[in-house]
């Protein structure tokens, strides 16, 4: 089973993600947004939506440095007070992250009308992404110190898997809870091309050059003229 979750089931995750996403993206590119649900409820989308993208955001940009830049993380955490400053930070975050998708999930359970628009997908996304930021924020406050085992452990074993030769000595012996987040990690890859957070992948880079502001005319017909006539 570790030679499976931890040696085929990541390249299975993303081979899914993108073969999925880019069949999605070339016959339906419509589809690649976030499905905006502001128009029905407000206030709990912005206690919900601000918390969560602040928190997740800047834990998922430590994680990948750390991955690419392991020589530079292992100096910023090398003395004891930057690494207590570090996991201090990180549970902080985790916490207002797990606050933020908690909102997200009751705005969907006491909203009627968003009740009624919520799909199953949506609600599975929510699911695995809440078991995702509790399980690391569970991690940080039982296993401490996991800004510096992360080095020695998944980093590696993430390196095997770039190279194509899947180590999972590295991750046999960690706890239930590590290997837990570590396979829900991927199973949140495979979701992406069946889910709305496919719109991380939406980047305007068009935007650079377009105008800044255009019109479209959907009536059929010439376009009206100045006068009105």
């Amino acid at each position: 089973m570790t030679e499976f979750l931890f040696g085929a089931f990541p390249y299975a995750a993303v081979l899914l993600a993108v073969g999925v996403g880019l069949y999605r993206y070339f016959s339906d590119r419509f589809s690649y947004t976030s499905h905006s649900t502001q128009f029905f409820e407000n206030r709990w989308l912005f206690w919900g939506s601000v918390p969560w993208h602040y928190g997740i955001l800047i834990i998922l940009l430590a994680h990948i440095l750390a991955a690419l830049f392991p020589g530079a993380w292992g100096l910023l955490i090398g003395t004891p007070a930057r690494l207590f400053l570090v996991e201090a930070t990180g549970l902080a975050l985790g916490l207002l992250a797990l606050f933020g998708c908690a909102a997200l999930l009751a705005r969907r359970l006491l909203h009627p009308r968003l009740l009624a628009i919520t799909t199953a997908m949506d609600w599975i996304l929510l699911l695995v992404l809440f078991l995702q930021v509790a399980s690391g924020v569970y991690i940080a406050w039982r296993y401490r110190w996991g800004a510096v085992w992360y080095l020695h452990t998944a980093v590696p074993w993430l390196g095997s898997l770039v190279r194509l030769r899947p180590e999972t000595l590295y991750i046999a012996p960690l706890p239930v809870a590590v290997k837990f987040h570590l396979v829900n990690a991927f199973a949140l890859v495979a979701l992406l091309p069946f889910t709305r957070l496919v719109h991380l992948f939406t980047i305007p880079v068009s935007y650079a050059w377009r105008p800044y502001l255009l019109f479209f005319w959907n009536r059929k017909g010439p376009f009206p003229a100045e006068d009105g006539k």
